[in-house]
């Protein structure tokens, strides 16, 4: 294995995971749903915004931490929740979760994922958000709620954009069935009962409502994509908005997370937190989201990635070198802090190439280089 302190960029990470992955892992971390439109939009949307330095600013001290649901962060990059990762790392979540407390961040568990969420709430001491998938009535969501609850968890995380599992074509052509290839502990009940997802498609508002007095969490909504979306996210007492296309792998066409980002901190006018996912891979990423009003980014195909390459310590050189690229940016532009990066840090701006990515081409692997 590559020695981790040796890998000088986030792109040689990526190619360090592509080399160790096989085919059908590797197409279904970084494919999207369809002709995988909504998968390339998350990229290249972000070279429609360029900074706007500012100069003379007393940038020789700078910091990167930041506050998320009362918790001290030294960065605003959290783990999103994958369900596959313990396709990554033998300790699947709870790899995620050490990690998560050594670099002082946050990690979001999901339902699919492994070990148990019990086994991972105990095996870190690091802020944690138990992401729910429906996949069954309300009393089955209320037992899994409690044993969230139970186990210590800091936040309940409903997924929301899901009603249909997205038709990943690397993953029908490479005949991978990724629900059959680990188990899933965080399920109760038979999987002919439990793992239903007509479930999630007939979860409506008056659930939400039902969802919020069930629980005295913070609640996050995931997978939000419009204003009005979450104007009522806000109307029904949820604390977070996640705005999220599931990375490109749910809807074909759906927008860049990035592109919606304003319209979503509008419509939410302060009355909640605005995160968001999908498509983030560099610290110039993590700066226009925060100067277009998200409190914090989430990664996940970057994780799964790191961990692939080199286990917790990959992760955690990947930390490393967001902050890094983070800092030299919040030099470049005059910010001293993360709360100095604001709307006026960034500017429309002509993307200086089109997408390099023909459809069905291997995305990230050979594009790794202009990342």
């Amino acid at each position: 294995m590559q020695p981790t302190n040796e890998w000088a960029t986030i792109p040689e990470i990526v190619r360090a995971a592509r080399t160790k992955l096989p085919t059908n892992l590797w197409d279904y971390t970084c494919g999207g749903a369809e002709s995988e439109t909504t998968l390339r939009r998350n990229r290249s949307a972000f070279d429609s915004l360029a900074f706007r330095p500012r100069v003379l600013r007393g940038v020789a001290h700078r910091d990167t931490s930041t506050t998320f649901l009362g918790h001290n962060l030294s960065m605003p990059v959290l783990f999103a929740p994958v369900g596959g990762v313990g396709h990554f790392h033998p300790d699947g979540a709870l790899a995620v979760a050490r990690v998560s407390e050594r670099v002082g961040t946050m990690s979001f568990v999901s339902t699919m994922s492994n070990p148990a969420l019990e086994e991972v709430r105990s095996g870190a001491d690091a802020p944690a958000a138990f992401q729910v998938y429906v996949r069954g009535d309300r009393s089955w969501v209320e037992r899994l709620v409690r044993r969230a609850e139970s186990a210590g968890f800091d936040a309940i995380c409903l997924t929301v954009d899901s009603a249909a599992y997205g038709r990943r074509e690397r993953d029908l052509e490479n005949r991978y069935a990724p629900h059959d290839s680990h188990g899933r502990p965080n399920l109760e009940g038979p999987s002919s009962e439990s793992d239903r997802e007509d479930w999630q498609a007939a979860f409506t508002w008056d659930d939400l409502a039902w969802l919020r007095d069930t629980t005295k969490l913070p609640l996050v909504l995931k997978g939000v994509l419009s204003g009005e979306d979450a104007a009522l996210a806000v109307e029904h007492g949820v604390n977070v908005i996640h705005v999220s296309n599931h990375g490109g792998r749910q809807l074909d066409h759906a927008p860049a997370t990035i592109e919606v980002l304003p319209e979503i901190v509008a419509a939410v006018g302060g009355r909640a937190d605005v995160i968001v996912d999908s498509g983030f891979m560099r610290g110039s990423d993590v700066l226009k989201a925060l100067a277009l009003g998200a409190k914090a980014v989430l990664i996940g195909k970057l994780m799964a990635w790191s961990l692939a390459a080199g286990g917790e310590a990959g992760l955690e050189r990947t930390m490393d070198l967001l902050r890094t690229e983070m800092l030299n940016i919040m030099a470049n532009i005059g910010a001293r802090s993360v709360s100095d990066v604001g709307p006026s840090s960034v500017r429309p701006t002509t993307p200086p190439y089109a997408a390099p990515w023909p459809v069905g081409a291997p995305h990230l692997g050979e594009a790794a280089d202009v990342l």
